[in-house]
């Protein structure tokens, strides 16, 4: 079966809807082809294909979160182009979301990946990476 393994959906819960809802469209919808799925109160999704990705605002928001910790470290998403990762780094830093590596850009996956790295609002760290 096609379908074996593939997520049906990440949520991740979130201490700003309104911040983490204006990042995450910009590079979903905007860059990524994913659209608006479902839309509540207190959260969003966004769906490309079959899967989804959930961000709900948190109750309780301390501690905050950090990647270094136990837990989710980042999510990367696939781009076609180097141009592409060039487009969507340009558009966020506009935006003046943070960057991580700056210094090393675009090769801070190492000589073999063409990338960018950033933070969402609560520093969850964010990598689009080219199939170039």
């Amino acid at each position: 079966m096609k379908e074996t393994g593939i997520i049906n959906h990440i949520e991740i819960y979130v201490s700003n809807l309104e911040k983490t809802r204006l990042f995450w469209e910009t590079l979903l919808i905007q860059n990524l082809g994913y659209k608006i799925y479902q839309q509540w109160k207190n959260g969003i999704s966004f769906i490309l294909n079959e899967t989804y990705i959930v961000f709900v605002q948190a109750k309780k928001t301390v501690p905050e979160y950090n990647r270094t910790r136990v837990g989710l470290n980042h999510l990367a998403f696939t781009v076609p182009t180097n141009k592409m990762v060039d487009k969507i780094r340009s558009q966020l830093l506009s935006f003046q979301y943070k960057e991580l590596c700056a210094e090393r850009y675009p090769h801070a996956g190492g000589t073999e990946s063409y990338a960018f790295y950033f933070e969402d609002p609560d520093r969850i760290k964010v990598e689009v990476v080219s199939k170039e």
